[in-house]
């Protein structure tokens, strides 16, 4: 039997398989509200088998946009917006949903990817930026303004705010954005942060914000929601965060009550050096896994079925999940069911397109015609 394709529980959220859709930005929102290009991507996505799917990375005020079209839940029309979106998929399907929360920190005000993604000057629409510290994230970028207690405060309300926006919306889960060089991980990391203060310094210091905004969200909303937080288990870079420091930031959140973490790697600095190849990391879930007993999921160039099951059966990760994969092959579940001897959840509208030599893969159906 497939390990890939048997049930797990990420805390009080039980998914159908170990398969999720990672969350990747989009782009497309206007003034943070989901548009039309968001009931599509999303809507096919909640069709695809998989066992949960992630909101991409939401910004939790206006500042924290990476790009000035990035999605959005810090006001009511935000959430409006978005309600429209998630009343349709749960029309169609009974996917988990999941939000990723996020403040860019020093990366954002920058272009959407095909437009080059370079940092925008106030003339070309873009913000000032904050951080931990006012350091910028490549030398020749205008530098972030270093948050004040204040600043931090406003922030952490943000994701307090946003958190009760994504329960109201009926969201199964929240996952923490901690990963990839945006604010929350600006402060776990040596390289972006020099603070003086009780937030800077030694590891408890660096952790201490993103453990404080981890401990507001998850005291804001039911312990029936699913709360995780992704990390990036290593800087790839000499004197950066890595995998000792994640190991031990996730016994913090363990500690806690988080329900996954979720191992992603690199993002806060130009210098990394990341050795991409298939599954390459893999091991970062698998030794945070190990040495905490947490939930993990693991992602990064995960795109074969037989490697999938692999990293399941072998007890390296709980979960896998799948990004520019899954864009590329949005039916992916059902292919890696059909390989393996899975079962999927499949639309009624599209139990015809089962081949015949898969007797199983949608389950118990029933189709007619005159």
């Amino acid at each position: 039997m497939s390990q890939l394709f048997t049930p797990y529980a990420l805390g009080p959220l039980t998914v159908r398989n170990r398969i999720a859709i990672a969350p990747m930005c989009q782009y497309s929102a206007e003034n943070g509200d989901a548009t039309d290009w968001h009931m599509i991507h999303l809507g096919h996505l909640a069709l695809s088998g998989a066992g949960a799917l992630f909101i991409e990375a939401t910004a939790v005020e206006p500042e924290g946009r990476i790009t000035p079209t990035d999605l959005g839940l810090w006001s009511d029309q935000n959430e409006i917006a978005l309600q429209g979106v998630v009343r349709a998929i749960r029309r169609h399907s009974s996917i988990p949903l999941v939000i990723q929360l996020a403040h860019a920190g020093r990366k954002a005000s920058s272009a959407a990817p095909w437009e080059g993604g370079q940092m925008l000057s106030p003339e070309q629409g873009g913000w000032q930026t904050v951080a931990p510290s006012a350091l910028p994230h490549a030398p020749q970028e205008a530098a972030p303004l270093a948050l004040d207690v204040a600043g931090l405060r406003r922030v952490l309300a943000g994701f307090v705010d946003s958190a009760r926006r994504a329960h109201r919306l009926g969201l199964e889960g929240i996952e923490l954005h901690a990963a990839h060089g945006y604010l929350l991980h600006q402060f776990l990391s040596p390289i972006a942060n020099v603070r003086s203060d009780s937030y800077g310094g030694t590891l408890e210091n660096r952790m201490r914000f993103p453990l404080e905004v981890f401990e507001a969200v998850r005291a804001a909303v039911p312990e029936a929601m699913s709360v995780g937080v992704r990390i990036s288990a290593t800087d790839w870079v000499d004197g950066g965060w890595d995998i000792e420091q994640s190991v031990a930031f996730a016994q913090e959140l363990k500690k806690r009550g988080v329900h996954f973490i979720h191992v992603s790697s690199g993002g806060v600095s130009p210098l990394q050096k990341i050795p991409v190849g298939p599954g390459y990391q893999v091991e970062f879930a698998a030794r945070i896994r190990h040495e905490t007993g947490l939930p993990t999921i693991a992602v990064g160039m995960i795109t074969d079925p037989a490697q999938a099951e692999s990293v399941i059966a072998s007890g390296q990760s709980d979960m896998v999940a799948m990004a520019r994969g899954m864009l590329y092959n949005p039916r992916w579940p059902w292919h890696a069911a059909a390989e393996l001897g899975g079962t999927v959840e499949a639309p009624q509208q599209y139990w015809r397109s089962q081949p015949s030599q898969y007797k199983q893969l949608f389950g118990a159906t029933r189709t007619g015609q005159r």
